[in-house]
């Protein structure tokens, strides 16, 4: 019968520990949320102290909000009256866009020195009663 009770004290001394280091992890989880717990709340009352000077000029939107809004329909009926005046004409269809010049001439052969029409690109031919102009 000893072994029987050494056992049962060596089971309850064990159940014992088991329960002291749950309640010592679980205590510390607590004080953990505890401390986020105060940061939050004087986080919360310095958002109060910020926002108290805010509160009058919530008052005064509101205020103004009224009366914008009671302004409303007679707006709404003063652009009614306008609208119904105006009425919208279409320009008339445009046709295809023509060229402002005519033909157009790539200024690229001329950089290159290419002459299509013979004269040296760009450079027109002198008349015959003046002399050339140097380049």
């Amino acid at each position: 019968m000893t072994t029987l009770v050494v056992l049962s004290v060596v089971d309850i001394v064990l159940l014992i520990a088991g329960l002291a280091f749950y309640l010592f992890v679980v205590g510390g989880q607590l004080t953990r949320v505890a401390t986020d717990l105060e940061e939050c709340a004087d986080l919360v009352w310095d958002i109060k102290k910020n926002a108290e000077p805010i509160v009058e000029g919530v008052s005064n939107i509101n205020r103004v909000g009224g009366i914008v809004a009671g302004a409303l329909p007679l707006l709404y009926g003063m652009a009614e009256g306008i609208v119904v005046g105006a009425t919208y004409q279409p320009p008339p269809p445009r046709g295809p866009a023509a060229p402002a010049m005519g033909t157009r001439r790539s200024r690229l052969h001329d950089m290159v020195g290419y002459a299509p029409d013979g004269n040296g690109g760009s450079h027109a031919a002198p008349a015959p009663d003046q002399e050339p102009v140097p380049s």
